[in-house]
C-alpha cells in the first residue's frame, strides 16, 4: 500500500494553517509573551494546565521555562497543574472539573499568570481554572482550537487568547507547540537578550 498521499496530505494541511495563521497570531502571541516576560519580571510565577494532548503542550511550555529553550539561562518559576499522578487523581475523585481550579486557588497568586491549553471543545476543568485564576487576580493566557466561545466569553481585556482556527485535533496541537515555541522564544528574548546562533 502506497502511504505517500496519505502523508502529503497530512503536512500540506498543516502548511496550509500555518500559513492561513500567522497572521492573525503575532498579535496575541507577542501580547502573551509581554504578560509572561512581565510576570516573570516581578518575581511571579506561569501555571499551566490543559487535558489530554493539551497536558502535553503544557508540559512542553513550562519544561522550556523551567529548564531552557534553546539557550543556558537561569530558571524560571513555571508548573504544569495535574503532573503529580496522585494529586490529580485525589482531586479527580472528588470532582473532575475542579482538578485545576481546586491547584489554582492554592497557589495561585496576584500577579501569576495561568496559561490553558484547550482542544477544539471548550471544558469544564479549563473553564473552572480561568475563574479561579481570576478569583486570585492572575492574568490568563489560552491556547485554543476552533470555535471555544465558552471559554472566549469568560476572558477579560487584560487576557489574552491564541486561537487556532481549525477544527482538527490534530492540526490544532501542531500550531499549538509552535505557538509555545514562539513564547519561549519572546520570553527568553525579553528577559536575557538575544543570543547569537
Amino acid at each position: 500500500m502506497d502511504y505517500y498521499q496519505s502523508i502529503a496530505s497530512g503536512f500540506q494541511e498543516s502548511i496550509e494553517l500555518i500559513s492561513v495563521s500567522v497572521d492573525g497570531l503575532v498579535e496575541p502571541i507577542t501580547l502573551a509573551s509581554s504578560m509572561c516576560s512581565d510576570a516573570l519580571l516581578q518575581e511571579k510565577k506561569i501555571l499551566c494546565c490543559g487535558n489530554g494532548a493539551g497536558h502535553a503542550v503544557a508540559q512542553i511550555f513550562s519544561t522550556s521555562l523551567l529548564h531552557r529553550f534553546e539557550h543556558e539561562r537561569p530558571a524560571l518559576p513555571a508548573l504544569t497543574l495535574g503532573s503529580d499522578s496522585s494529586t490529580l487523581s485525589a482531586l479527580a475523585s472528588a470532582s473532575a472539573n475542579d482538578v485545576f481550579s481546586r491547584q489554582v486557588r492554592a497557589l495561585g497568586q496576584p500577579g501569576d499568570v495561568l496559561l490553558c491549553v484547550a482542544g477544539t471543545e471548550g471544558s469544564a476543568s479549563i473553564i473552572q481554572a480561568i475563574r479561579a485564576a481570576h478569583e486570585r487576580e492572575m492574568e490568563v493566557v489560552v491556547l485554543s482550537g476552533g470555535d471555544n466561545s465558552d471559554i472566549s466569553s469568560l476572558l477579560l481585556p487584560e487576557d489574552a487568547e491564541l486561537n487556532v482556527p481549525s477544527a482538527r485535533a490534530p492540526r490544532i496541537i501542531e500550531l499549538q507547540i509552535m505557538i509555545i515555541h514562539c513564547l519561549c522564544q519572546l520570553i527568553e528574548q525579553s528577559l536575557f537578550g538575544n543570543y547569537d546562533t
